[in-house]
């Protein structure tokens, strides 16, 4: 009889929950409210974790289960909370997610809004688009790429008439990455659906009136066109085998998808920008071409300050092969890369985009914790760690640069405007990456120096 394995706790996750990522997911769809059926604390969770990031309020609904609730179930109080989000939000649409409670007492989501749409049919009701969300079985990546699925199959509804466009799905990304985004998408002179866009929900202007529902966002009548689109693409080399937006509005409306990795660094960059000539038949605006050239010469220019140094990246799957496919450019050795999530392909991908970069392929954990992850870099001994800010107490300790990107940043400012995407973002990246070596490499040397 075999041994059962010893089970071990998670001491800090590498990955935050899934309701929480459909939450900001629904939150860059325009007039919509997030809407979290479960205990009040876990919108106030994630109301509290999102705010610290883009410094930005952040208004989650939620059912506020209870005691009684979670034994008779929580219909009452998720009909109840979508007439309120109507009455005090004029909502468009409510993005409904599950928590680990309401799927734990087995809430038929689906069967109850149903209710909901006959019980109220006399009054004019938002769009209600759902998604199962228990965080116990997913990653808060896991919850984004399902929300922006359910919005595409349960908005996206019947084939309209073909436009000029393009969909874009570019996963969890910085504001400032979308804004780019549109700014290329308009370069080749493509009209383009970003789903979901946060770029202006989640960081505003300064207003003198509060807004309950802040302006921006995908706008309904978009998303139903998306069915029309010349194309969609997707960024996730672990999407290809997924069900996700783009591969349902291929299934039901014959719109042709792309999946590529996120654009960061060169390589990347290269192929989305070609698929972008492709679909536009405009060739790349001169402006990129010359960001690009500029990124090539910084690359040359700071090679001799980073080249041979290593690196341990986490975060999320696909943003981690997409920062070591980047750091293998620019000399640097990934030697550990971790991530919250578990995907049967995440290996195979990193081997594709820094097999032929790399002396060795660096030490790949999944579904890895903070605690595991210092434990192993000990032995591995880095010079500098790329990801967001849970890993900040190791780079203390180990008295080595962290260079905070991707999402969450809780201990630095601007977090939503760091830029990682496209010829220009790569190019800001190298520039903080280099001078965290250089700053590392001033403040300990026993005399410093003031030039290089």
């Amino acid at each position: 009889m075999s041994a059962i394995p010893p089970y071990v706790s998670t001491t800090n996750a590498c990955n935050m929950c899934s309701p929480l990522g459909a939450a900001l997911a629904f939150r860059g769809v325009e007039n919509a409210i997030p809407f979290l059926h479960g205990s009040q604390g876990c919108a106030t969770y994630m109301r509290r974790y999102i705010i610290s990031h883009y410094r930005e309020p952040v208004d989650i609904a939620s059912s506020a289960l209870g005691e009684k609730n979670a034994i008779y179930g929580g219909g009452p109080n998720l009909k109840k909370g979508i007439l309120n989000c109507m009455q005090k939000y004029g909502a468009e649409v409510v993005g409904i997610a599950t928590t680990c409670l309401t799927e734990t007492i087995g809430d038929d989501v689906h069967m109850l809004l149903h209710e909901f749409r006959k019980e109220f049919s006399d009054l004019p009701l938002p769009e209600l688009v759902h998604i199962s969300t228990p965080s116990y079985s997913g990653t808060h990546m896991d919850g984004w790429h399902g929300a922006v699925r359910a919005l595409a199959e349960q908005l996206v509804t019947e084939k309209t008439e073909a436009n000029w466009s393009v969909n874009l799905m570019p996963g969890l990304t910085s504001c400032a990455d979308l804004r780019q985004l549109k700014e290329i998408c308009s370069a080749f002179g493509m009209p383009c659906t970003l789903l979901p866009d946060i770029s202006e929900t989640m960081e505003g202007v300064a207003l003198e009136d509060y807004e309950k529902i802040p302006r921006g966002g995908t706008t309904l009548s978009a998303i139903k066109n998306m069915s029309g689109a010349r194309a969609s693409i997707e960024f996730g080399r672990l999407l290809q085998e997924s069900k996700t937006a783009g591969s349902s509005l291929e299934k039901r409306f014959q719109v042709p998808n792309l999946t590529m990795g996120l654009p960061v660094g060169l390589r990347e960059s290269d192929t989305f920008f070609s698929a972008m000539e492709e679909l536009s038949g405009q060739p790349v605006p001169a402006g990129y071409l010359e960001q690009r050239g500029r990124l090539l010469d910084a690359m040359v220019d700071g090679h001799k300050y980073v080249a041979g140094k290593k690196a341990v990246v986490y975060g999320e799957e696909d943003f981690v092969i997409a920062m070591s496919s980047f750091l293998a450019e620019i000399g640097i050795h990934p030697v550990l890369v971790a991530t919250g999530g578990k995907h049967k392909h995440f290996e195979s991908a990193m081997e594709a985009v820094c097999g032929d970069l790399l002396p060795a392929m660096p030490v790949m954990r999944q579904n890895a914790d903070f605690y595991d992850i210092a434990e192993e870099a000990d032995e591995l001994q880095p010079d500098l760690l790329v990801g967001h800010s849970k890993g900040y107490k190791y780079a203390r300790k180990a008295d080595i640069p962290l260079v905070r990107v991707g999402f969450p940043i809780h201990d630095r400012f601007g977090g939503q405007r760091i830029l990682h995407l496209g010829y220009e973002g790569a190019l800001a990246l190298f520039d903080r990456i280099v001078n965290a070596v250089l700053e590392h490499n001033q403040n300990t040397n026993p005399v410093g120096y003031g030039y290089l």
